[in-house]
């Protein structure tokens, strides 16, 4: 009997998967696939029930006669292991990022022999319903909130990226690529507090208060999915500080990330060249554990940044912190430098790990720019944050447009420079 594979990376099973099986039975026998949760993050397509739930739901098929696990969403290891003599899918893979994956099968089926079965795709009330239901389901608070802990367990490597709108949300939340064979994505958001200011045009020094930063927070949850970390700044007093975890636990953030400084906020990357306070090892302990005290959930999180390298007290004083700071509660440590050279974090990192093998490593290589993830993942980080590049990319570019157009009186000598509004609207999704 000829065998017919698909594969399945879904949290339900609905009218478009059966038209699927429908279609392959005719073939012979069904074998269908499961995405792993790692293939299906990497997919842009993060699991709401655990993969066990996703084996049963293509087991209990009825016209199924196999399920296998696949674990990248390319199909080498498919045809190593199965040799399928049909591949079926629907064909809203023909564009888009897809596009790679199909393209990916019809080399192997060259290679292999067999032949690609394209099956109308199945638009529908019913269909769309279920999907919007899908994707409401993991923008929920309860869902939203654990992500965060769930991708440092399946991935090891979180990369998010700074975000401080409704439409910057979405760039984060909906550019995929391939590369290589691999997608890739951002995992989550960093909702930075200098670019929430700068978007506002405020100066960085905690002037938006929590109210208007929590509205940021919500425009952005209102259109995405993926876990955010909030970037909290010193958390204020401690007495604050524990409504403020309350709060953004509740909403479904999945991080908070405090700076272990005092009085006036000053970017950390004007370094000694302006008055900062580090504030105390015991002070800034007493703050992590309020915060920890009142949180109501394991999968919130209280991420302690330390600020000894900014302000060039020594790499004996930043691991001194760091080991207090997750004594207290912390569970995570960002370590940060203004440097180009990143020799000092990676020192950072190989030291604390030598005594801490567990808790994230959190980096943010905005002045140390020159080196990968995969290079910072070595030396044991776990979370690198790109803090501000959209607000650095946005400004320069709509102030030349600006300018532009006061020059020449008109708009068409900027036009090549702008996306079609019918471009940036198909980023919106419509109910």
């Amino acid at each position: 009997m000829k065998t017919v594979y698909a594969c399945f990376c879904t949290d339900v099973i609905h009218d478009g998967h059966l038209n699927i099986i429908n279609h392959a039975k005719k073939y012979g026998k069904v074998i269908v696939g499961v995405l792993s949760d790692r293939a299906m993050i990497r997919y842009n397509k993060f699991p709401t029930i655990t993969f066990e739930e996703r084996i049963k739901l293509v087991q209990n098929l009825e016209d199924v006669d196999e399920v296998v696990v696949q674990n990248n969403i390319m199909y080498d290891e498919v045809f190593q292991n199965i040799k399928p003599d049909y591949i079926i899918h629907g064909d809203n893979w023909k564009t888009g990022a897809e596009q790679a994956i199909r393209n990916n099968v019809i080399g192997l089926l060259k290679q292999f022999g067999g032949e690609l079965i394209e099956v109308p795709y199945t638009y529908s009330e019913k269909t769309k319903l279920i999907d919007n239901k899908i994707r409401e389901k993991r923008a929920m608070p309860e869902y939203r909130r654990k992500a965060l802990r769930q991708l440092l367990k399946i991935r090891g490597l979180v990369k998010a990226i700074e975000v401080h709108s409704g439409l910057t949300g979405l760039i984060a939340e909906k550019t995929v690529i391939e590369n290589n064979g691999e997608f890739d994505q951002f995992d989550a958001m960093w909702i930075s507090s200098l670019c929430d200011s700068t978007a506002k045009g405020k100066p960085d020094i905690e002037l938006v208060d929590l109210t208007s930063r929590i509205n940021t927070i919500s425009e952005v949850m209102e259109v995405t999915t993926k876990p955010i970390i909030f970037d909290c700044d010193t958390g204020g007093l401690v007495e604050h500080f524990v409504y403020t975890v309350r709060t953004l636990e509740r909403i479904g953030v999945s991080a908070v990330i405090i700076e272990d400084k005092v009085g006036l906020k000053k970017n950390s990357l004007f370094g000694t060249d302006v008055e900062q306070t580090q504030d105390t090892i015991e002070h800034f302990c007493e703050k992590i554990k309020g915060g920890k005290k009142v949180q109501l959930s394991d999968d919130f999180m209280i991420i302690a940044r330390i600020e000894s390298l900014i302000l060039e007290q020594g790499m004996e004083d930043a691991l001194k912190r760091a080991h207090a700071f997750v004594k207290a509660g912390a569970d995570g440590i960002m370590i940060h430098s203004r440097k180009k050279d990143p020799s000092e974090i990676l020192n950072f990192c190989d030291l604390f790990r030598k005594d801490n093998k567990k808790t994230p490593i959190v980096v943010v290589p905005t002045s140390f720019n020159t080196i990968t993830e995969k290079e910072l993942h070595e030396h044991g980080v776990n979370i690198v944050i790109y803090a501000n590049q959209l607000t650095r990319a946005a400004f320069p570019a709509m102030e030349s447009v600006a300018k532009d157009i006061l020059k020449y009186h008109r708009a068409k000598e900027v036009d090549n420079r702008l996306m079609p509004i019918k471009d940036i609207i198909t980023l919106i999704d419509k109910i």
